[in-house]
């Protein structure tokens, strides 16, 4: 069987080092360390010409997936703006206050998608009942969805992703996500029995030109250093790929 490897990317060097060490596609964000939001069309552009097929995160703010209508209409038109740049696949999800899946602005965003690809992320994995929401998923059209089986990580997840397949039963696609490393990758799929894998495989760099002034932060946490970030390790993507 084979198994296909996604490369969750935050910036252009991540896609063009996940694309070196063989991933055989990427979901391209911004703002990892948030969770993931949506990359900017400059971004998406210069991606596109790496040749490989990219599934494109459409999620406006943090914090939830519960959008105001100025925030729906974001991403109303990021969906389109993507779509027309030929993205392979768009990446998103709404909820309705109660967690549960908002279908009608679900089915605008899959109406404005078109032929794209169309995938509902980890907004799943907050879903009250998770049956329910895929039965609504494959009715709303979309193809995949992105998953660590509701819990903190994929490996803790892999009974629930094994169920989540079995019900599943060739409807949707189920991608696993969170905490996939090589040492464990056989254990999620031998356990859950799953065709795709979704991992990040970043190494943490330095950038200099902070250091004049330790005081200055520019995020809002002083958990996250200035002058640190990271960037997809080419070697890291090859033993994933290696151990799957």
């Amino acid at each position: 069987m084979s198994i296909k490897l996604e490369i969750c990317c935050g910036s252009l060097d991540d896609v063009i080092n996940a694309k070196a060490g063989g991933a055989d596609r990427v979901e391209l964000n911004s703002a990892l360390f948030l969770g993931g939001l949506t990359p900017s069309m400059g971004l998406a552009r210069e991606a596109k010409k790496i040749g490989i097929p990219i599934m494109a995160m459409v999620r406006p703010r943090d914090g939830g997936f519960c959008y105001t209508e100025k925030e729906f209409q974001c991403m109303l038109n990021d969906v389109v703006d993507f779509a027309v740049l030929g993205i392979e696949g768009l990446v998103f999800g709404v909820l309705n206050a109660d967690g549960t899946v908002d279908s009608v602005r679900c089915a605008q965003l899959v109406k404005a998608a078109g032929d794209r690809l169309k995938v509902f992320h980890r907004a799943f994995d907050v879903v009250p009942d998770w049956k329910k929401a895929m039965d609504e998923l494959v009715e709303l059209g979309f193809d995949r969805i992105l998953t660590s089986g509701q819990r903190a990580n994929s490996i803790e997840g892999a009974a629930t992703l094994k169920e989540m397949i079995a019900y599943a039963d060739g409807r949707i696609e189920i991608l696993p996500a969170g905490g996939v490393r090589p040492n464990n990758v056989k254990e999620l799929i031998e356990i859950s029995g799953c065709n795709q894998i979704h991992a990040s495989a970043g190494s943490k760099y330095k950038d200099s030109s902070c250091i004049g002034n330790p005081n200055v932060h520019f995020g809002s946490s002083v958990d996250m250093p200035e002058g640190e970030f990271s960037v997809t390790d080419i070697e890291k993507v090859r033993s994933l790929k290696s151990a799957i």
